[in-house]
């Protein structure tokens, strides 16, 4: 989660290294890690100071009291705060670290106007992390490879007919053409 976060806020960090200032373009971005930080400190107990506890009082969602103290409040409000800060510093240190690869990145957006996995794979190298799509796809392989070969070989026999299996000496050799009852 503080990955997404992190990543959430790349473009408002972008725009201040990168350009000089900060735009409203972030403002969503800014809503959805606050929304985030919140829940995590708030519901989930993801915090150093407000372990293990949830402020979530599903029974008064239109309440215009809180569930706890204005000196809660205080601290679930730093805690955001907080996480929220470390994560736009992350991303800052991570733009400023892969600056020469972001410019890369940039002239080849303005050359070309599309880019591909594999040009970012050759700007800044390969991920040194699996992706979830690249986990499933070796998991499909391994059970293909697992498969007994009996299997194997029985999906690539073609299948005998009822007709066939009941009766398979009136089955025609292969150099003997078919012949209906007639004929015989």
């Amino acid at each position: 989660m503080l990955d997404e976060m992190c990543a959430t806020l790349g473009g408002r960090a972008a725009e201040e290294i990168f350009i000089g200032h900060i735009s409203t373009g972030a403002m969503n971005d800014l809503e959805r890690v606050t929304k985030q930080a919140y829940g995590m400190i708030a519901y989930a107990g993801m915090s150093d100071k407000l372990p293990n506890l949830c402020y979530y009082n599903s029974s008064e969602d239109y309440s215009f009291t809180k569930p706890y103290s204005e000196h809660t409040a205080e601290l679930i409000d730093q805690e955001v705060q907080n996480m929220i800060n470390e994560q736009y510093m992350r991303a800052k240190a991570l733009l400023k670290e892969h600056s020469e690869g972001h410019n890369q990145l940039a002239q080849m957006l303005i050359d070309r106007e599309v880019i591909f996995a594999e040009d970012v794979e050759r700007i800044f190298g390969k991920r040194p992390w699996t992706s979830r799509s690249e986990e499933i796809m070796a998991a499909n392989a391994q059970i293909e490879a697992d498969k007994p070969q009996e299997s194997k070989q029985l999906e690539s026999k073609p299948q005998q007919t009822s007709d066939e299996k009941e009766n398979p000496e009136e089955k025609p050799s292969s150099d003997e053409s078919p012949q209906s009852e007639k004929e015989k």
